[in-house]
């Protein structure tokens, strides 16, 4: 086993009567891009901001590159580097001068070369003398991980770095992650979108205050029962709702003008279209498909509401992107 860059040992948050984080276990190795995946309110800020030093835990423990979270975070801060959801970027300050700022608040000296360095990596060098308000929403994105970079950290929290972002700057965005990955930075990131957590090393889906599961990617998929069929109907409403009755449906997951149905395994596409248009409906196409890790948090969410007879708490619940 690699050796940890991150442990976690039942750690919990409450907020009044609400359990924002519900006693997490969790290890993190250096090197390693981990994701936390769950919808608004699952408690990954929460549970970031509480590694980071920002806010205190109510009970557990950690331990960040070898040091206690309680009684080391003096020693951890030069080490680690966050980005939050609304990184605080100086909009009358140019982009050069925002970095500036940040080398002297994290005491680096002689940051010259390594701004440089920062610059031409995220390929911010011709926005240099620009006012960080007058950038695009990715390309403030790219300087506010520069300017959690410039201390050179050996770990990064991240806190849904690209939400809000557009498809083009997503994808360099994740470049430059990539390429932090190599140098052997450890990643630590929240996202509500399950194609961003595909690229991880491993993910963890996290939902109430609980991450239900810790896996590749690839073996998380191999957790869901059943095949997935995708279903592209002429009548959604309508195809959803028969969906439902049909005898070896498992669940009926609906994804724009599609329709993911997981049956029990050995059900034909061409059996479930035959059996739907028997019932005077029309379908354009039905094939079968690999399970999504969306598919799998779905229905990990289905199976836990299913086992609990209280209520769920509105500030749990949201939505997961695709």
């Amino acid at each position: 086993m690699l050796e940890p860059a991150l442990e976690i040992h039942g750690i919990k948050k409450s907020f009044g009567t609400t359990e924002a984080v519900r006693g997490i276990e969790l290890t993190i190795s250096k090197g390693e891009m981990f994701g936390l995946v769950g919808p608004d309110g699952a408690g990954k800020t929460t549970l970031i901001r509480m590694l980071c030093g920002i806010i205190k835990p109510d009970a557990g423990s950690a331990t960040i590159l070898g040091l206690d979270l309680a009684t080391q975070m003096k020693e951890i801060k030069p080490r680690i580097g966050y980005l939050s959801q609304r990184f605080s970027l100086y909009p009358d300050l140019t982009v050069d001068e925002n970095i500036e700022f940040f080398a002297e608040i994290h005491e680096v000296k002689n940051y010259a070369a390594r701004r440089n360095e920062l610059f031409d990596f995220t390929r911010l060098t011709p926005f240099r003398n620009r006012l960080a308000d007058q950038l695009s929403g990715g390309m403030k994105q790219k300087l506010a991980l520069a300017a959690t970079l410039i201390h050179k950290p050996e770990i990064i929290f991240l806190d849904e770095p690209t939400t809000g972002v557009d498809p083009v700057s997503r994808r360099e965005f994740w470049k430059i992650l990539s390429s932090l990955l190599e140098e052997g930075i450890t990643i630590f990131m929240t996202t509500p979108y399950l194609d961003e957590a595909e690229r991880c090393t491993r993910v963890g889906l996290m939902s109430g205050g609980n991450i239900l599961l810790t896996d590749t990617p690839k073996n998380v998929k191999k957790q869901m029962r059943g095949s997935v069929i995708e279903i592209i109907p002429n009548e959604l409403q309508r195809v959803a709702g028969l969906l439902a009755s049909f005898p070896n449906t498992i669940e009926v997951q609906t994804f724009g003008d599609r329709i993911n149905v997981v049956v029990e395994e050995g059900v034909e596409p061409n059996k479930l279209k035959e059996w739907l248009e028997s019932r005077g409906t029309s379908v354009r196409s039905a094939r079968t498909i690999q399970p999504s890790l969306e598919n799998v948090f779905i229905a990990l969410l289905r199976d836990r509401d299913s086992s609990k007879t209280e209520t769920i708490p509105a500030e749990e619940k949201g939505e997961v992107h695709a």
